[in-house]
């Protein structure tokens, strides 16, 4: 019997600029390049990052398309369903919090034949703002989202402990975000940060906290200070009239979206993350592995994980203007930090290694629902 996950299905409602999106794409593409065959089932495969699927990559879009909108979750997961049946998967990967209302078509069908399925945990289960009442209804929902899961992908040790006790098993297991490309033997070529150049990014929506990052700026009253808002969203006017109402708005950029950050990045002195909630935020890996120091509230696990030396950069409370432009001011008024060590600091965080370790899990779970007599084993 073959305990090894050969056939791989990943659903994406479509491919619209989503960091889960994202990630879930360049993983597709390496287990595709580790010999497993992998299909990405879309609801619609319309979207920017369709570029970026690999060719060994086999694509397949419902029909009928189905478009986000009321209810597109619940007939993308029963269309999910159909699509196994007439297409076997050993395993079955739900890429983020966003896709786990296909799950409970998958509760309900029969379970002879169903394909092993794990489900990634993208952003923290206990969120910022959200009562205890709130809290304790979401707890359950999840739990009942999640019932026939085979196992959870969490992307730091505090989310895990959150996932086991909500779904009340131990089933979780830590798995580094995938966030930078493998160096393939060549050490990266990094610069000391200089001028100040502040940095921020993200689709341009409220719960992106950009309007606090503009007030916070204001606040540095330092003329030499600029700051770049990179992204695209509907929030746009309304920054821009904020910035010139507070009298920034020459030293304040919208350049729109932008697909590589990373020459940004090069130029910037530190990188700024406003935002009221967010998963394990990539960006501040990447900012890291770029050589530049962060200023980030504490809305997610990459916060505090991270930035635990000065160095580093500055966790503040979120929504907190003057804690956020005391961030800033003091990474733009230090002594630059060694690019160098703060690359160190993300180093585990590339691609090729975690690829691998999402492999060696979906090759338990299948072993397990096929009957090989192999127990599932947490990772340390």
């Amino acid at each position: 019997m073959n305990d090894r996950a050969q056939n791989i299905l990943l659903v994406l409602h479509d491919l619209g600029l989503g960091g889960s999106e994202r990630i879930a794409i360049r993983l597709a593409n390496r287990w595709a390049e580790q010999g497993r065959l992998v299909t990405l089932l879309c609801g619609t495969r319309d979207g920017p990052l369709a570029p970026l699927i690999s060719s060994a990559v086999k694509v397949v879009e419902c029909e009928p398309v189905i478009p986000r909108g009321a209810g597109s979750r619940r007939r993308l997961g029963e269309a999910t369903v159909a699509y196994v049946e007439g297409h076997p998967a050993d395993v079955l990967f739900i890429p983020g919090n966003y896709h786990w209302p296909i799950l409970p078509s998958f509760a309900r069908s029969p379970e002879a034949g169903r394909p092993a399925v794990v489900a990634q945990i993208g952003t923290p289960l206990y969120r910022h703002g959200r009562g205890p009442i709130r809290q304790l209804e979401y707890n359950f929902k999840t739990r009942r989202r999640l019932r026939c899961i085979d196992a959870a992908i969490s992307l730091s040790p505090a989310m895990t402990a959150e996932a086991d006790h909500i779904l009340g098993r131990r089933i979780t297991q830590c798995l580094r975000l995938p966030a930078l490309e493998d160096e393939k033997g060549r050490r990266s070529i990094l610069s000391p940060a200089g001028g100040k150049l502040i940095v921020a990014a993200g689709r341009l929506v409220p719960e992106k906290g950009f309007d606090v990052a503009l007030r916070a700026f204001a606040r540095l009253g330092d003329p030499e200070a600029r700051l770049a808002i990179l992204g695209e969203g509907p929030s746009l006017s309304e920054l821009t009239a904020l910035a010139a109402s507070l009298g920034i708005a020459d030293r304040v950029q919208f350049p729109g979206y932008v697909e590589d950050i990373g020459p940004w990045l090069h130029r910037a002195r530190a990188f700024l993350l406003s935002s009221y909630y967010e998963g394990y935020a990539a960006v501040v890996v990447e900012a890291l592995a770029a050589g530049r120091p962060v200023v980030a509230t504490d809305c997610t696990p990459a916060a505090y994980e991270l930035l635990d030396r000065p160095e580093r950069g500055v966790v503040t409370p979120i929504g907190d203007v003057e804690a956020m432009a005391e961030g800033m001011g003091r990474l733009l008024s230090a002594e630059a930090a060694d690019p160098y060590r703060l690359a160190a600091a993300v180093a585990a965080y590339r691609i090729g290694p975690i690829a691998r370790a999402y492999l060696g899990l979906f090759d338990e779970v299948h072993a397990r629902r096929t009957g090989v007599p192999e127990p599932f084993v947490r990772a340390a």
